[in-house]
């Protein structure tokens, strides 16, 4: 008897269980099919996009709520469970994201977690010094211009490229970037110090600025010399061969854009006084390069730097046309000045 009556009580718990499965398959599926609904669903059907900014520190649940705000989301608290689901709650990337109420959630789910946020397209000019850089990065939005130079001086940089002059000035490769909002001008110094690495520190160049005897600090340096004092491609090997050869006579350079760098204030017109301002990098002054770079280089100074003319040239003078006219010795670039230089301002 005891038998009989066991055979129907498994049946029954067999049954319950098969119903309770059954059950749980029907309600994971209405929830399934709930999700990709929601998922795939945009808020409205509206293409007007809209450029929203997600800020550092902003929850999942102000995400939510804040593009629920922008009626780019429906039901904030659907969206929270949806990236809870697919495990994004933790990877939403700060910046700003170009969006509209058309996406489905999934896509803007993927936008915020992406990194796709709105870049903003930022040249930085040969012959740029650090303050200029930080006068643009600022006019554009991405940095502010105290926090970017406050960067380059981040000694831990200045360590990894053994540069002893206290900021990177120099370093910061002339090219054009894009960055979003939310970069921080940490990540805009380190980008643009990575670009320098890549496009100059190839490992023929070290080895050819160690076989010339200089260091590659100096070989910057010199180079930021060249394109401050030319814009022509043409004459900046000529540039680069005066220099050389008057660091080999040990002459004083001589250079204007060194004595406008040290001056605190300039309005355009470099005066007699202002060649004695005591200053290392009034090379008026002191013998020998500055101690760094004045602006930073691009590629063509940095290889005219390495690769001067061979020439016998020891000055030369601005023709006030973009060019230079150059000489071997004192008496006629004397004459060039009187030509150039001082019958220019008889004209003006």
């Amino acid at each position: 008897m005891a038998g009989k009556s066991e055979k129907p009580l498994r049946h029954r718990l067999k049954s319950r269980v098969i119903v309770i499965l059954a059950v749980m398959l029907v309600t994971g599926i209405i929830f399934a099919a709930f999700v990709y609904q929601y998922a795939t669903t945009p808020a409205s059907a509206s293409p007007d996009e809209q450029v929203v900014e997600i800020k550092p520190g902003m929850t999942l649940k102000k995400v939510a709520h804040f593009l629920a705000d922008k009626e780019l989301l429906k039901e904030p608290s659907n969206f929270m469970l949806y990236t809870y689901l697919q495990g994004e709650q933790n990877r939403i990337q700060a910046g700003e994201y170009r969006l509209s109420p058309s996406m489905p959630p999934r896509e803007i789910l993927e936008a915020l977690t992406s990194g796709m946020a709105v870049l903003y397209v930022v040249t930085i000019p040969e012959g740029y010094r650090i303050t200029e850089i930080a006068d643009l990065l600022e006019a554009k939005g991405l940095a502010e211009k105290a926090a970017f130079i406050e960067a380059t001086r981040n000694q831990e940089l200045l360590d990894s490229m053994h540069i002893p002059s206290g900021s990177l000035e120099g370093y910061l490769y002339p090219e054009t970037y894009r960055f979003s909002k939310a970069a921080g001008a940490r990540r805009i110094v380190q980008t643009l110090l990575d670009t320098f690495k890549e496009r100059v520190l190839q490992p023929e160049r070290v080895q050819q600025v160690e076989a010339m005897q200089f260091t590659f600090h100096e070989i910057v340096t010199l180079a930021s010399l060249i394109e401050k004092e030319t814009g022509l491609g043409k004459e900046r090997k000529l540039i680069s061969s005066v220099f050389h050869n008057r660091l080999i006579k040990k002459m004083r350079l001589q250079t204007d854009p060194t004595v406008i760098y040290a001056m605190a204030d300039f309005d355009g017109n470099i005066r007699k006084k202002d060649l004695s301002i005591d200053s290392p990098y009034n090379t008026y002054k002191h013998f020998g390069l500055p101690p760094g770079p004045i602006a930073s280089p691009g590629l063509e100074s940095i290889q005219a730097a390495m690769n001067p003319e061979e020439s016998a040239f020891l000055y030369f003078v601005s023709r006030k046309n973009g060019s230079h006219q150059f000489s071997t010795n004192y008496k006629d670039h004397t004459r060039a000045v009187r030509k150039y230089q001082l019958s220019h301002r008889a004209r003006s």
